[in-house]
């Protein structure tokens, strides 16, 4: 599902003003390679991830996201850091901004591909030899190589 029904609701009344939401990153490591998808709408590389429902917890949003993306079952292992995403515009002109909760997981099964109509293709690629991702998402993998005690939140 592109746009969670909870959203497209308060569109009815807000339009394209700016909405303060809260979403999920997920990196998903398995034989040292990286879960990735490029996205429909803007073709960029990025990890998995998605918008929490209302009464989700995160780390469920995690696992769901990941599973309706890729069709890969996965277990999270590590609540990486929490941060905030810069405003964003969609290109059918709603503006956004997340509270960016990010977490590591490790594949249970499934085979990594395209399951639903946000991406184009998915992936696990070498660490060494993967596509370029946006910084926030270059930022999450980071945060999942190099791990600190406590997580790693804004300064």
């Amino acid at each position: 599902m592109a746009t969670p029904e909870f959203v497209t609701n308060l569109r009815t009344r807000i339009g394209h003003e700016l909405l303060w939401l809260s979403g999920v990153k997920v990196v998903v490591l398995h034989e040292d390679k990286v879960l990735l998808v490029r996205r429909a709408d803007n073709g960029q590389w990025t990890l998995p991830a998605g918008i929490i429902d209302p009464g989700e917890e995160p780390s469920h949003t995690a696992v769901r996201e990941v599973l309706e993306e890729t069709g890969v079952e996965c277990e999270i292992t590590d609540l990486l850091g929490v941060g905030v995403t810069a405003p964003t515009v969609y290109p059918n002109g709603d503006h956004a901004q997340y509270l960016d909760v990010v977490f590591k997981a490790r594949h249970l099964s499934g085979e990594a591909n395209v399951n639903d109509d946000e991406n184009l293709e998915v992936g696990y690629y070498a660490l060494a030899d993967r596509p370029e991702l946006p910084p926030l998402h270059e930022r999450a993998l980071q945060w999942a190589l190099n791990p600190r005690p406590g997580g790693y939140f804004a300064s």
